[in-house]
């Protein structure tokens, strides 16, 4: 492979030209404190940080930054730090969903239009990876991505726990009478114990598991612990890795291909990983040009079981998950089922990685004839209330509720569904299929993760704890239940779910990948048209661009003007 010289640095148009703007240039960096020995002739690596004050996921970023730098700065490289937005999860409202694409369009316009030749990633937390890996793919210089990782178990009156999973559990045991609200509040002091992302297999663990094994990440990096001295090693690491990248060219074309979205289809099934993943990897894949669709994830949900033995469909943690061998150790017990000439960041082959990996449990990580579950990973249903399809995670629900026909319990907005539950009068049994509307991409907006509707109290106290749920909503990757979500077309932009009335029979069939109102598409046609959705205008503001412009989650639900892979010219410097 021939390398570049400097006078092929994308940098080089900034800093070597001998004109009045490159004088600018190097005037300015010069007034930063730098010398010209520094960053004359190197590659310029942006470091793209996701840090937050308010970003307990992201917490450690700031130092990772640093250790990225000093890999950056041995390498020979120039290393810039650049802030974007840090779609906290925990405190952004009302979803960091409505901000991905705003991440995803600041991370590719601060790559292009500043002076850099490759991009290291920090971020972690759910909607950041798909986000920042959207972004840079679109932008097209060589990038690398380093995962915040899993914060440390967590742990509370001898019992380990698990953020997000082990809250919705103990909450409904206190809105059942089972735990007092001192238990409850003691809690909260043990169940998040250092920074780093959640530690079970939600959201964040499982788009970062895709950043690994898409190649984007060093080998084993996905899994980490935060607070692991490995973690701003790795980091380091990966500051090294982005200037022979940029010597070598290696941009994200050649790395992420079917071939590596395929694997990534593999390692979410064998996880049983966050549903979440479905509407990003199909964005992810469209700024890649690699047409992606729900039903290409319920193809590989048939052929791949789930060997990864982590919560919320597993008893362990993401921590267990790293000491068992990581994603490495996955891959291997999935090689037959891999392209393993995949390429990564590593200028490596997936195969490398591979031989190089040791399982250390085979309790934590499985091998294919002795998986967690033999229920499906994830199953996309489709008929008269999901066109264009809806999903669920069948190995994270009561088995009794994959093949169930049961009266509509229907909630027109959150609000209404929320004081319902808490209604001990209310008229439901364990039967009734809960059903909420108006929570999708433009509904919601931006489809917040409220597809985990709450038990009501009324049956929690009966010992009812799954029960059938449908909406246009997401939920969190650490939940679980017998949960449809993501029907397509939403209810907000008239489709089937609008139409549906308490009362109504719904029939869920999982095996078969079915569900239905019985409601004759006359009858559908004929209510939605007599139909009026909620308020959801915005007169002005991201709100309204998002409203105006995004697919919806079976397309990826990225805006359609950012969609594709075309090419945007270099910006010119005058």
């Amino acid at each position: 492979m021939s390398k570049k010289s400097p006078k092929d640095l994308r940098s080089y148009r900034w800093f070597g030209t001998s004109d009045m703007r490159s004088f600018g240039h190097r005037s300015r960096t010069l007034q930063m404190g730098y010398g010209r020995d520094e960053f004359m002739g190197k590659p310029v690596i942006g470091i793209i940080n996701t840090w937050s004050d308010v970003n307990p996921c992201h917490l450690h970023l700031r130092d990772r930054a640093e250790a990225v730098k000093r890999g950056v700065w041995a390498a020979g490289g120039f290393p810039v730090e650049i802030p974007v937005m840090s779609v906290s999860e925990q405190y952004q409202k009302p979803t960091t969903m409505l901000y991905r694409n705003f991440l995803a369009m600041e991370t590719e316009e601060s790559i292009r239009s500043h002076p850099l030749d490759g991009v290291v990633l920090l971020g972690g937390c759910d909607k950041s990876t798909p986000a920042l890996v959207m972004g840079a793919t679109s932008a097209g210089l060589p990038f690398i991505y380093v995962p915040a990782g899993p914060m440390l178990r967590g742990n509370w009156a001898g019992k380990t726990l698990g953020s997000g999973s082990d809250v919705w559990k103990y909450w409904a045991e206190k809105e059942a009478g089972n735990s007092t609200e001192a238990q409850w509040n003691d809690m909260e002091t043990g169940i998040a114990r250092s920074f780093g992302t959640c530690m079970v297999m939600g959201t964040a663990a499982t788009m970062m598991s895709h950043a690994e094994v898409l190649g984007l990440t060093l080998p084993g990096a996905s899994a980490i612990p935060a607070a692991d001295s490995a973690h701003p090693r790795m980091a380091a690491m990966a500051g090294k890795r982005i200037v022979e990248m940029v010597w070598d060219d290696l941009t994200p074309d050649k790395i992420l291909t079917r071939q590596s979205f395929e694997n990534a289809l593999v390692v979410h099934m064998a996880v049983a990983g966050s549903t979440n993943a479905i509407i990003h990897l199909i964005a992810m894949a469209g700024r890649a040009g690699v047409p992606l669709t729900p039903d290409d994830f319920d193809a590989f949900s048939r052929k791949v079981p789930v060997i990864a033995n982590i919560r919320p469909s597993g008893g362990f943690l993401m921590e267990d998950f790293y000491y068992a061998g990581g994603l490495p150790a996955l891959l291997k017990q999935l090689k037959s089922l891999l392209h393993t000439d995949a390429m990564t960041v590593s200028g490596k082959p997936l195969a490398h990685m591979i031989d190089l990996a040791q399982v250390y449990d085979e309790d934590i990580i499985r091998p294919l004839d002795r998986p967690v579950s033999t229920e499906n990973g994830l199953a996309v249903l489709r008929g008269n209330l999901a066109p264009g399809g809806c999903v669920i995670k069948p190995s994270a629900a009561e088995p009794r509720l994959l093949k169930h026909t049961g009266p509509a319990l229907v909630f027109e907005t959150y609000d209404e569904m929320s004081k319902a539950v808490n209604d001990e009068t209310l008229d439901v049994t364990a039967d009734h299929v809960m059903v909420l509307k108006n929570a999708g991409p433009v509904g919601g907006p931006g489809m917040p993760e409220w597809g985990m509707l709450p038990i009501p109290k009324k049956l929690l106290k009966q010992g009812v704890r799954d029960m059938l749920r449908i909406s246009d909503a997401r939920m969190s990757g650490t939940s679980y239940g017998a949960c449809v979500l993501h029907v397509a077309p939403e209810a907000y932009v008239r489709g089937p779910l609008a139409a549906v009335k308490t009362g109504d029979l719904i029939s869920v069939d999982v095996e078969a990948r079915s569900i239905s109102v019985n409601l004759t598409e006359a009858e559908i046609a004929a209510r939605i048209a007599a139909w009026t959705p909620p308020d959801r205008d915005y007169p002005r503001g991201w709100g309204k661009m998002s409203a105006e412009h995004i697919r919806q989650a079976d397309q990826g639900c990225d805006f359609d003007f950012l969609e594709g892979t075309a090419k945007i010219p270099e910006p010119e410097i005058h």
